[in-house]
């Protein structure tokens, strides 16, 4: 009989988890509570001060500011996607959320990290033609070009994610709607169900490997080049300048996907690493990136600085 199968469904599917947060840790919520916050408003004022420059200032609408721009609005939905409802936990003013107010939450979570990601590596290749082919770089970084590579990312980002609603959806919780975690993401909500994983575990393995993980490789790749042609360039004056506009961006990407791989890596194989380990780096990677990427490009860009202090001084009079 249908209505009796999709009343066993319903009832298979919890009307709301409770989030628990750092379990384990349960006492320190409240100072936990502090850096996070902190944290977290550093991220908005940074990304928001950020994006207005570049918005405002018609010296920074080249192809660098503008994925800047794109990086600054992946970045403030990771972060605001996770940590008001974090905060939230801390505090002990709402630990529940319903289960699809659950399943929209990982979707922009996990949606920004990709896209985020896809950005970064579009920074990549802009700082390799930049370098290595520095005649063609107005020819391929063209704006439409940077508009195409904005799209691409969120279209990259919404395909990778929208199927894991669906293999969420489809799995039974049998009533289990405690979460030991601060937010909801894929694994931490596959594990609740009482049904076989597997296709959640794998098509999340997949994934990320081929979003994520390539795009480290080939981020990898064009340093490679890049280091390469530094070193061929003759006088010592371009070599520290090339080097400078490239530490900063390695120094943004190895804050971005360090504690996110670990996290990533930890849910597949690490069943001995502390549950609170787990979800501290879990909450690292949506708080970290926010956080410093907009502190890192305006001290390592000398245009942004003075773009940037110009805007908080006139404020500031």
């Amino acid at each position: 009989h249908p209505t009796m199968v999709a009343l066993n469904q319903t009832s298979l599917q919890p009307a709301s988890f409770l989030l628990l947060g750092m379990a384990g840790l349960e006492d320190l919520h409240t100072w936990l509570s502090i850096p996070f916050c902190l944290m977290y408003i550093v991220a908005l004022l940074g990304n928001f001060i950020l994006l207005f420059v570049i918005v405002t200032e018609r010296s920074l609408h080249g192809p660098m500011y503008l994925f800047l721009a794109m990086l600054a609005v992946a970045d403030l939905i990771l972060s605001s996607s996770t940590v008001p409802k974090t905060l939230s936990i801390f505090w002990s003013l709402s630990k529940e959320m319903s289960f699809h107010a659950c399943l929209t939450q990982m979707f922009f979570t996990h949606l920004s990290f990709i896209a985020e990601s896809t950005i970064l590596l579009a920074m990549a290749f802009d700082r390799y033609v930049a370098i290595c082919n520095p005649l063609r770089y107005a020819t391929v970084f063209t704006h439409l070009m940077i508009a195409k590579i904005g799209l691409a990312a969120i279209a990259r980002s919404f395909c990778v994610m929208f199927p894991t609603i669906f293999l969420l959806q489809r799995l039974p919780y049998c009533g289990h709607g405690t979460m030991p975690h601060t937010y909801c993401e894929h694994m931490g909500i596959a594990r609740l169900a009482c049904a076989d994983i597997s296709v959640n575990i794998w098509y999340g393995f997949a994934t990320t490997l081929l979003s994520p993980g390539v795009d480290v490789v080939l981020i990898g790749v064009s340093y490679v080049l890049i280091l390469r042609a530094v070193f061929g360039l003759s006088s010592k004056d371009a070599q520290l300048k090339a080097f400078g506009t490239c530490s900063s961006h390695a120094c943004v990407i190895l804050m971005f996907y360090t504690p996110a791989f670990f996290s990533f890596f930890t849910h597949r194989f690490g069943h001995n690493i502390p549950h609170h380990v787990h979800i501290l780096l879990a909450n690292i990677y949506v708080l970290l990136p926010p956080m410093l990427n907009p502190i890192v490009y305006t001290m390592k860009n000398k245009l942004i600085r003075e773009k940037v202090s110009q805007v908080l001084f006139r404020t500031g009079q």
